[in-house]
């Protein structure tokens, strides 16, 4: 597996993010996997579909608690939730 996990992150390094979301998609068909999850998260938001991270990192944390897309969902909600208050009122 760690092979695999490898190839998905120089995938999403290389910004192949649909390479990468295949090969996410051929891993998870052997089973719930939360690192590949994290990873499914990380190509969504790399190609800024917002819903299917957030998914993809709940589902994550449901399957890892402590695991590394906490960290990454919090802070997808974190630049979500921003907005620039001088844009409304100048």
């Amino acid at each position: 597996m760690q092979s695999l996990y490898g190839k998905i992150k120089e995938k999403l390094d290389n910004g192949e993010t649909e390479e990468a979301l295949a090969l996410i998609e051929q891993g998870l068909q052997a089973g719930d996997d939360a690192y590949l999850y994290y990873l499914k998260g990380n190509a969504h938001t790399k190609a800024a579909d917002w819903r299917q991270a957030i998914n993809a990192y709940l589902r994550a944390e449901e399957l890892e608690p402590d695991g590394p897309a906490t960290e990454a969902k919090r802070l997808l909600n974190q630049i979500l939730e921003f907005y620039n208050k001088d844009l409304y009122n100048p």
